[in-house]
């Protein structure tokens, strides 16, 4: 048995030496590939491959024509292969651009946990460092639920059990000790080492650091602990299906534009139907077994298709059309296989995970601005889709800034802390039955370091000027019960200075716990006196603690299976601890109520504390009885069946125990719920666990925020209600972007299906919807996926999470806009192939005759009007939804900025002279004139939304 020292840890001159010669405690993360090859992954895609071998054939088809035919166009046969490299170069470039700032968000998250606040002894003062600033030497407390921050060795430990399944895969946590006689010679690691990443479960000890960052036991065999962005969540799952579906669709338009195109350009000769036999073959391979075949497989039989089309169409040009040049059938048949694949990576909506990714990202960085730090990447989503939120008291709903309110200790005269036994007792009770500490960097306002409510205490004594670290090295430990939710109370017994060669117990927590296991009172103050003060301090919603003693002889046994059993304790008094309620928290939960979100209070206070905080934060009122509180006890001896029938009713459950709110969460579950639920403490990890989102807090221990999904860095309520929106409004976001994109694959799909059969040159050529592409998925990912969350979203009631993410309305607008958009662009591919229109004014004077096709005027016309519907139908998609107009800006720096790219670029294309050849665009461009009528006529599509907005009814 050794006295308790007083350690001086390390200067600050000592600190900075330390790192100088062993480094920083962080950990070296694993090395990643070279940016270059991390690009080159992008064009494994197949449609990539696909694209790039046909723009290699179609150079080759290119230098056949300037070469063997000596073609009247020139180099400008080369024009639009190149163009498509270039398309291709651009979308992928891009693409892999904003996929790395995504990684960058996610690696400015996981840098989070080297922040996090270590308990350390400098300079002779306990204060808090980051983690990551330990190092080699320095002195470091750990309490029940610490995650150990780097490798050192213990100089105490009381009843301390370490979690070092991370190291050794042992569930059963491993027993600390400084005392020789208790080493254990076949454990994995030594009893008196603690090695960085472990947990302690149980007590508390203090250890000198011999090793930080990549010396410690854990950095050799470092895994970094990053946020895994590749868990599939229900969110990700739906939209991967979504995208399956379209994939086939697209594949069912690519089908037919080959058969339409190829049947077309032999005047629709019977026997070139035939074609549709291969081509049907193929991609009812591609869809159904492709996917579980190996590469070379699919690439054979791709291949296979290919060289049995173009011998197909030799023959029947052969058969059908003798006299015409082959070459023109090969450009042909290379440029329909083109378009085909150009329209599947037009449909293929390979821009969503991008979507979904940057808008995790965004929402995730942003929501840490919010105190609210996301652990996995699921919780961001369902957050959002949160039914019922069970959350804690202390710290979350009330302030957590504890401070003795008042006194009730008996024998002490006038509450004061003079020379008498009784408040010597008092004095050395508080200051060794206690985990807490203070620290006093600033001496004029020492700062709490462990429990609040134990700081509280620690803080009395100081304003009475006893120092607690002085009791504390006089006094030896003999044993110790830390506190614990299911005992109430915790103990320690001392070999005390107040009597000479005597031991005496110190028990302190729940009033009624600790009263109960007294024998008598001091002053002989009776039950009942007892009772009103505290029915008194909790009807003003106090925290109150009894505090007991008992001297002890040293042969009696105090503590028998973790209770205290000695049968002579004092009943000293109660302390009432006040800790207001957050005043921002009853506007918050007001919030979260009017969202539809139910609130239920699981705390370890008395009904009338909880009753009376519930009241404070609107929780609470009037016409609530018996039915919506339940104290711990009552809800144990509930059925499962009893308490589903009750659960739904319960607004508050009093003298919970930890594994009441698990069974809580389970009961809201199979009632259809999705729960969040709040803890802060090891015993709240099964909980934390079984909801489908653990929300720990920053002050937590590390064993609740490794079990947790989100850790709220205040503790306060609302901050979950900030989670909630930005939920809402992650997953509106991925919405809008489907809104958009389907509705563009609506009209470009149909659009090209519809040229394809009506014999016309395709109304959009590769680079022109390589170009649409870019638009759609990658800007369009960009521009949706990190707008700003609407506050509006908080009046909605919470989404179904199995629902499909396209909403009724949503399936309305992308069939009824990307028809309309079909249609009037249909229309106008039919007016320019039977008119000569050589300004977009002539419509005005439309004179329609026989089909004389498409000039290239007309061609870019129809793409500059596709184009530019779309662009302000981009404005329409933003604004779906948020019952606001579509030319609300606020905070959408992002989108404009992605909008004035769109515009320039299509501009820049249009206009510039090296362009054009690019993109298949009329020499000359378009006239000042043509643009002024595309503008006003593409932005139709807009004000007739903002026309509407105006005049639709307004949601209450």
């Amino acid at each position: 048995m050794e006295q308790k020292r007083h350690y001086e840890g390390l200067t600050d001159t000592e600190v900075l030496a330390s790192r100088e010669q062993h480094g920083a405690n962080v950990l070296t993360p694993c090395e990643k590939d070279p940016l270059w090859k991390q690009f080159l992954e992008k064009f494994e895609d197949p449609l990539i491959i696909i694209l790039l071998i046909a723009g290699f054939l179609s150079i080759a088809i290119s230098c056949w024509e300037y070469w063997g035919l000596h073609s009247e166009d020139g180099v400008a046969v080369f024009f639009e292969p190149v163009g498509i490299f270039i398309a291709i170069l651009l979308a992928t470039s891009i693409a892999f651009y904003f996929e790395l700032k995504a990684d960058k968000e996610f690696s400015i998250l996981n840098q989070a946990n080297d922040e996090e606040e270590v308990e350390v002894i400098r300079n002779g003062n306990a204060t808090t460092v980051a983690k990551k600033d330990i190092v080699v030497g320095d002195v470091v407390i750990i309490n029940t639920g610490a995650e150990i921050p780097a490798d050192g060795r213990l100089l105490e430990a009381i009843s301390l059990y370490v979690d070092e399944s991370t190291l050794n895969g042992e569930s059963v946590p491993a027993y600390k000790s400084v005392k020789e006689e208790d080493f254990d010679k076949d454990a994995s690691y030594a009893t008196n080492q603690v090695l960085r990443g472990t947990k302690v479960m149980e007590g508390h000890g203090i250890f000198v650091v011999e090793a930080v960052g990549d010396s410690t036991e854990n950095g050799k065999v470092f895994e970094a602990a990053q946020i895994d962005d590749s868990v599939k969540t229900p969110l990700s799952e739906q939209l991967d299906g979504l995208s399956e579906l379209i994939t086939k669709l697209s594949y069912v338009f690519a089908g037919c534009i080959i058969v339409g195109r190829l049947i077309v350009f032999f005047h629709w000769q019977p026997i070139v139907w035939t074609l549709s036999i291969p081509t049907l073959i193929f991609f009812w391979l591609v869809i159904k077994k492709f996917e579980g075949w190996k590469w070379f497989v699919n690439t054979f039989i791709t291949i296979g298709y290919f060289l049995i089309l173009m011998a197909c169409v030799v023959v029947f040009h052969i058969m059908l059309l003798p006299e015409e040049s082959m070459t023109g059938l090969l450009a042909h048949t290379l440029n329909t296989m083109m378009i085909a694949v150009t329209l599947i990576v037009v449909a293929v909506p390979e821009g969503l995970p991008m979507a979904v990714t940057l808008s995790l990202a965004y929402s995730m960085r942003r929501m840490m601005k919010t105190n609210n730090l996301v652990r996995k990447m699921h919780a961001c989503e369902t957050m959002g889709a949160t039914t019922v939120i069970c959350t804690d008291k202390t710290g979350t709903l009330t302030q957590n800034q504890m401070r003795v309110y008042q006194t009730q200790f008996y024998a002490l005269d006038k509450q004061q802390l003079d020379e008498s036994l009784a408040a010597r007792l008092l004095m050395e009770g508080i200051s060794v039955n206690s985990t807490a500490s203070l620290d006093y960097s600033e001496k004029d306002k020492p700062k709490v370091l462990g429990s609040p409510t134990e700081g509280a205490l620690l803080l009395w004594l100081n304003d009475h000027q006893i120092s607690y670290r002085e009791i504390r090295s006089n006094v030896q430990i003999v044993e110790e019960l830390p506190f614990t939710t299911e005992r109430k109370y915790m103990a320690v017994l001392v070999k005390s200075t107040l009597m000479e060669g005597k031991q005496i117990l110190y028990v302190k927590g729940a009033p009624e716990i600790v009263y109960g296991l007294c024998k008598q009172t001091d002053c002989d103050v009776t039950k009942e006196d007892i009772e009103r003060q505290l029915e008194n301090y909790q009807e003003q919603a106090m925290r109150t603690l009894g505090f007991a003693y008992q001297i002890v002889d040293g042969k009696e046994d105090v503590f028998k299976e973790g209770r205290v059993v000695a049968d002579g304790l004092i009943f000293q008094g109660i302390v009432a601890i006040s800790d207001p309620v957050r005043d921002d928290v009853p506007a918050a939960v007001a919030e979260c109520m009017k969202a539809g979100i139910d609130v239920k209070i699981v705390t370890g206070d008395t009904s009338r504390t909880a009753k009376e905080i519930g009241r404070q934060i609107g929780l609470w009122t009037s016409s609530d009885s018996d039915k919506n509180i339940i104290t711990g006890p009552e809800f144990a001896a509930l059925s499962d069946a009893e308490l589903d029938k009750r659960v739904e009713d319960l607004k508050i459950i009093s003298r919970a125990r930890p594994l009441d709110k698990k069974r809580l969460v389970e009961s809201l579950q199979r009632c259809n719920e999705v729960v969040a639920v709040t803890g802060d403490g090891t015993n709240d990890a099964p909980a934390l666990q079984a909801a489908h989102v653990g929300l720990s807090m920053g002050d937590g221990t590390s064993v609740a925020k490794e079990a947790s999904d989100i850790t709220i860095i205040d503790n306060s309520f609302s901050s979950i209600g900030k989670a909630v929106m930005w939920g809402r409004s992650l997953y509106q976001n991925i919405q809008r972007f489907l809104l958009f994109q389907l509705t563009v694959n609506v009209a470009a799909c149909f659009l090209v299906l519809a040229g394809a059969f009506m014999g016309t040159e395709s109304p959009l050529t590769v680079t022109q919807m390589l170009w649409v592409n870019l638009i759609m998925d990658t800007f369009a990912a960009m521009a949706l996926a990190s707008l700003p969350p609407s506050e509006r979203v908080m009046k909605d009631a919470p989404r179904d999470r199995n629902a499909f993410i396209i909403s009724r309305s949503m399936g309305w607008n992308i069939l009824g806009v990307g028809g309309f958009f079909f249609v009037m662009l249909l229309a106008l591919l039919y007016i320019f192939e039977h008119a000569d229109i050589t300004a977009l004014k002539d419509i005005i004077h439309l004179q329609l005759g026989s089909t004389n096709g498409l000039s290239p005027y007309e061609l870019t016309l129809l793409f500059t009007i596709f184009v530019m519907t779309h662009f302000f139908y981009l404005f329409n998609a933003r604004a779906f939804e948020t019952g606001r107009s579509a030319l609300h800006f606020k905070g959408c720096r992002g989108l404009l900025f992605i909008v004035m790219i769109i515009l320039i670029g299509q501009i820049a294309m249009v206009e510039l002279p090296i362009l054009q050849k690019f993109f298949n665009i009329a020499k000359g461009g378009l006239s000042l004139e043509d643009w002024i009528i595309i503008m006003l006529g593409s932005s139709l599509v807009l004000w007739v939304r903002e026309a509407w907005h105006l005049i639709k009814p307004k949601k209450k």
